[in-house]
C-alpha cells in the first residue's frame, strides 16, 4: 500500500512515518506540507492513501479532499487531526476515517485496512457535514498534466456548451461544473456579466461601451474583452461604482 503523509508540521509528518515503518505492506511514497503539494505529489506518486491532515496553509485537507474525489481514479483519505470539532461533530466514521492527534499506531493501523476509496456519496457527506467554504483554488488535467491554479490568478469564467473555460494569469483550462455553481461559490470574489461569463472583480479594468445599448469589460492581463449582457449593464456599472 503507498501512503502520502500530508501536514504541515515537519515532527507530525515524521511521526507518522515512524508509525508506518512498523506497519507491514506499507511504503511512505512522499510527504507534502500542504494540499497543493499533495495533490501535484497525488499526480507522480499515485499513492492509494493519503494521511491528510485538516488544518493547513494554502490549501487545507478539506478542500483537498473535494479536489481529490473529482478525479477518475481517487486515493483513499484518512484525515489526521488535533481538533475534536473535525472528528466526531464533522465526519460519519463510516464514510470518512479520521484519527485524533496524537496518532496511535493500533489506530493507524486499523485505519489503514479499511480505507476505502472517495467517492461522490462521501464527498457529498463532507460538504454538507461540514462549513463549505469557497476553494482557494481550481484543479484540472491539461494535455494529461494535473494543474492547479490559485483562484486569485482566475480573470474569469467563460461557459461554452458543457464545460467551462477558466482563463487565469498562466493560461486557460477547462473544468467540467456550471457557472451557476462557481458564481454562487466565489460571489463576492466574481461577477456575473453575461449568461456564460463571470469576471474576477479585482481584474476589471474599465467597463467600455462598443455602441449603442452594448459593453464590454476589459481585464487586467488579459487582451481580450469579455461582453457584458444588455440586462446586466446597469447591475455591472452599480458594482463597480460601489467598490466592488
Amino acid at each position: 500500500m503507498k501512503v502520502l503523509v500530508v501536514d504541515d508540521e515537519l515532527p507530525a509528518r515524521l511521526r507518522l512515518r515512524e508509525l508506518l515503518r512498523d506497519i507491514p505492506d506499507c511504503a511512505v511514497v512522499g510527504e507534502a506540507g500542504n494540499g497543493r503539494e499533495a495533490l501535484l505529489l497525488w499526480e507522480t506518486q499515485q499513492p492509494d492513501v493519503l494521511l491528510l491532515d485538516i488544518r493547513m496553509p494554502v490549501m487545507d485537507g478539506l478542500e483537498t479532499a473535494r479536489h481529490l474525489a473529482s478525479l477518475d481514479n481517487p486515493p483513499a483519505v484518512i484525515f489526521t487531526t488535533a481538533y475534536d470539532e473535525f472528528a466526531v461533530a464533522a465526519f460519519d466514521a463510516r464514510a470518512i476515517a479520521y484519527l485524533l492527534k496524537p496518532v496511535r499506531r493500533e489506530r493507524l493501523a486499523t485505519a489503514l485496512a479499511n480505507a476505502g476509496r472517495l467517492n461522490r456519496v462521501q464527498l457529498n457527506q463532507l460538504i454538507t457535514s461540514s462549513a463549505r467554504e469557497a476553494r482557494r483554488h481550481l484543479c484540472a488535467r491539461l494535455r494529461d498534466k494535473l494543474h492547479v491554479v490559485p483562484v486569485e490568478n482566475i480573470q474569469c469564467f467563460i461557459a461554452d456548451q458543457k464545460y467551462i473555460t477558466v482563463c487565469h494569469t498562466q493560461g486557460e483550462l477547462l473544468i467540467d461544473e456550471s457557472l451557476k455553481d462557481l458564481e454562487a461559490e466565489f460571489a463576492g470574489r466574481f461577477l456575473r456579466v453575461h449568461r456564460n461569463a463571470l469576471v474576477a472583480l479585482a481584474c476589471v479594468e474599465s467597463l467600455e461601451k462598443i455602441k449603442e445599448g452594448q459593453f464590454r469589460v476589459r481585464l487586467r492581463g488579459r487582451a481580450e474583452p469579455v461582453e457584458v449582457s444588455r440586462r446586466l449593464v446597469a447591475e455591472v456599472r452599480e458594482r463597480l461604482r460601489g467598490g466592488r
